[in-house]
């Protein structure tokens, strides 16, 4: 049979608690243990001094005398020792017994009262001392315990008061115990229910965080997991339906070229298989954006981060558009601080400038401007993209980095997706700002 997390829990609990009130048990014994012992040394101390008071008075009175007997055996009584007396021979001489009935009415009243002696009710056995006076032996005394009431009372009652706490917070611990179990596995059990959810493809599952303990900062991380695996699935999903819009154009024109020229109705000349290969150049124009795509989401798993001057890196990059920049008889310009440096992965980071530029330098016109500009701000590093091309719509603006969005300029709307899904990866943030008049500026913080 299995047992549930919660019937673990609440076991853990009665076990500790078991052990807790064990423990007190144990240590009520000791103490009885040692408590046992000092009372039978006290008893033995009133022995002795019993026995040291008739050895006095056998001095003073030269001999054993019942009257004088009589008195120190009451006080024995007292203390809580009955005795029987023997003289040198082992005759007997006089025992408590005899004592009670030579005192007063009064004196024997207060006797009884004080002691509560029954000689019929003390149980035990006598245990025998010698009396001696200067090394001569002058007789004996068999010595009995009294049953200690007040002793036994206070054992008795720490046994009851022991039995009801014991009980009592063995009660409490349960409780306690099944409500504990039940506050720290509803959020673990919420957890289990939601996962299962998730791994049925329900993306939208969420749970409640109460707390910032460690049971609260996994339901947090749970949480930002769901939000992330449901934002997956939705890109997922969207790039599906958009990469098979895309490649439904091309496919669609191909198709019926070629129904056309297996019917005779269209030419099969060099400028029909141009329109051809150029739609297959289309085609191939896709689904490499869309592995480009496909491998910049994946980009935070796979980065090769590398600290490295960023001056010389920028000015390698920007050589690549020389002639290009002359064709259009433009102008390129860089500005950055010589030691300024960058942790990033140089294969990554080109690609995203590569597109930045390739952008800028289509939008510019002729004898236009592309600027980049790199500046620490912190402990981050700034890079700034602009051109004075014609710019962007505004009502475009908020659509540009998402997948497939095309502006005016046509391309596949892929480009500055894939430059988002890389900044992203470093840890940074990609903003664009934007104008007819002034042209467009990208703006990119990196760690």
């Amino acid at each position: 049979m299995r047992c549930s997390l919660r019937c673990k829990f609440l076991l853990l609990f009665v076990l500790i608690s078991a052990i807790a009130l064990s423990s007190a048990i144990v240590l009520r014994e000791l103490i009885m243990r040692d408590f046992a012992k000092y009372l039978d040394g006290e008893s033995q101390d009133r022995v002795q001094r019993v026995v040291a008071l008739l050895e006095g008075g056998y001095d003073v009175n030269s001999g054993w005398q019942r009257n004088a007997l009589a008195t120190d055996l009451g006080w024995a009584l007292q203390l809580g020792v009955e005795v029987r007396l023997f003289d040198g021979a082992g005759h007997p001489v006089i025992d408590s017994e005899q004592a009670i009935a030579a005192m007063t009415p009064l004196m024997r009243k207060r006797v009884l009262e004080a002691t509560g002696y029954d000689s019929g009710s003390i149980h035990g056995i006598s245990v025998q001392y010698p009396l001696y006076l200067r090394g001569e032996e002058i007789g004996h005394l068999d010595a009995r315990i009294l049953d200690q009431i007040k002793e036994d009372y206070f054992i008795h009652s720490s046994n009851k008061v022991l039995l009801i706490s014991v009980t009592i917070l063995g009660l409490i611990s349960i409780f306690a115990g099944i409500i504990a179990s039940r506050r720290l596995t509803r959020p673990i059990l919420e957890l289990v229910d939601a996962s299962d959810d998730i791994a049925r493809g329900e993306m939208s599952r969420r749970v409640k965080t109460a707390g910032d303990d460690e049971i609260g900062r996994l339901s947090q991380s749970f949480n930002s997991m769901a939000i992330r695996l449901e934002a997956q699935e939705k890109l997922r999903r969207n790039l599906l339906s958009n990469a098979a819009h895309e490649l439904r154009t091309p496919l669609a024109i191909i198709s019926g070229e070629l129904e056309g020229m297996l019917d005779s109705v269209l030419p099969t000349d060099r400028s029909a298989l141009q329109s051809l290969h150029d739609e297959a150049r289309r085609l191939t124009a896709i689904m490499d954006g869309v592995d480009e795509l496909s491998r910049a989401e994946a980009s935070t798993l796979s980065l090769h981060k590398e600290t490295f001057l960023l001056k010389p890196y920028l000015a390698t990059i920007i050589g690549r558009f020389d002639r290009i920049i002359a064709d259009k008889h433009g102008v390129m310009l860089l500005d950055c601080p010589e030691s300024l440096c960058l942790n990033a992965d140089p294969d990554r980071l080109s690609q995203i400038i590569i597109n930045l530029v390739s952008n800028s330098i289509r939008a510019i016109a002729a004898c236009g401007r592309v600027v980049i500009i790199a500046s620490a701000e912190g402990e981050r590093v700034c890079l700034e993209i602009t051109d004075n091309g014609c710019g962007i719509p505004e009502n475009e603006l908020p659509h540009v980095f998402e997948r497939f969005y095309k502006g005016k300029n046509g391309g596949l709307g892929l480009g500055l997706a894939i430059v988002q899904e890389l900044v992203t990866a470093h840890g940074g943030t990609v903003s664009v700002r934007s104008s007819a008049e002034v042209g467009t500026s990208f703006r990119l913080l990196l760690e």
